[in-house]
């Protein structure tokens, strides 16, 4: 197991809401859009914003292919989902604030400033790639390289495991996984990305070192990924079938934020930052399973989080870690709330 490198780590980072911070500007009033190509991820860090903010908000789809994506951040818009369209990305009023994640959203969220003479304000998650300008708000994790007086950072991700969520889970637990006996254990399988790719000699690990953790007592709660590859997939759903645990198979309600809330430790393969960020908001003791090309930039985020005591190496053993919940969505919805509720004072001054 690789160990985890703390050297370019800032400690000070912390992803808690703080308590010296003035309460949320009423939005109560304000329309949102969410602007995306509808990739899970990117979609799920933008609805997790609005709801803290307790936005009404719609969430409206850009293509994902085709000539107009490939060309996205930098190009132009698909010209049938442009604004003043009756149909379309972009049809109807202008919303007050749009929240946008993805490169493909990029060339919309710029022509809805245009067609608002900057009127709606933009927020984008994640690194536009096209500068810090592109948008009135910009949210990065630390370990991304944008910087400006409109960019806010912090080191792990916005999502939609909030603490209410967790907190309903336990007060009515998933039967599913209420009736594992032992130590339940939630396991986060990742998959193949264009950073990484499963070994055969990973797949083996892995499996092994549930296993180890089986013959300790404990059940297994088990979500794989699309992404997943079928060998591991495989062993995965035998190794949880034969010990008498839980494997997620796309059937019934998704149990994720169930698993998260029952958990006495959270397994998670590196090659997903936004799986982490979900694990060390329950406060429950993460377990990184390392894979050898793992982003670099996500190894600075681990680092941090290694710091501050609430992730360790997976090695088939379970760790007793202790630390508050990390969450950056109320931390990053107070910023963009500020930053959206100071730019309407100027805008009446």
């Amino acid at each position: 197991m690789a160990s985890i490198d703390v050297s370019e780590a800032r400690p000070a980072a912390l992803d808690r809401p703080d308590s010296r911070r003035a309460r949320l500007p009423d939005l109560a009033r304000a329309r949102a859009w969410i602007v995306t190509d509808g990739k899970a991820g990117d979609e799920n860090q933008c609805v997790g914003i609005a709801e803290t903010l307790g936005l009404a908000f719609e969430i409206r789809q850009v293509p994902a292919s085709g000539p107009f994506g490939w060309m996205a951040p930098w190009g132009p818009i698909d010209p049938r989902e442009g604004p003043r369209r009756r149909v379309g990305a972009l049809a109807g009023p202008y919303p007050d604030i749009l929240i946008a994640s993805g490169r493909r959203s990029v060339p919309y969220l710029r022509a809805v400033r245009r067609a608002t003479d900057g009127r709606t304000f933009t927020a984008f998650l994640k690194d536009p790639r096209t500068g810090g300008d592109s948008a009135d708000f910009i949210w990065v994790p630390d370990y991304d390289d944008l910087r400006g007086p409109n960019v806010f950072t912090t080191l792990t991700a916005p999502h939609l495991v909030t603490a209410a969520r967790l907190a309903e889970a336990r007060a009515r637990p998933d039967p599913r996984l209420a009736r594992l006996d032992g130590p339940r254990i939630a396991v986060l399988v990742g998959g193949d990305s264009r950073h990484l790719s499963y070994r055969k000699t990973d797949m083996i690990r892995l499996v092994g070192d549930l296993r180890a953790l089986v013959d300790q007592g404990c059940r297994l709660m088990v979500t794989i990924s699309r992404r997943t590859p079928n060998p591991l997939r495989d062993a995965v759903k035998a190794l949880t079938a034969e010990t008498g645990g839980f494997l997620w198979d796309g059937s019934g309600e998704n149990p994720y934020v169930a698993m998260l809330a029952l958990a006495e430790a959270i397994v998670v393969t590196s090659d997903s930052a936004n799986m982490v960020s979900e694990a060390v908001a329950t406060g429950a003791p993460v377990l990184l399973f390392d894979l050898p090309r793992t982003y670099i930039r996500h190894r600075r985020m681990f680092a941090g989080l290694a710091i501050a005591g609430a992730l360790r190496p997976f090695t088939g053993q379970l760790v007793d870690l202790t630390y508050k919940p990390i969450d950056a969505t109320p931390v990053i919805a107070q910023a963009l709330a500020e930053a959206y509720a100071a730019r309407r004072a100027a805008e009446a001054a």
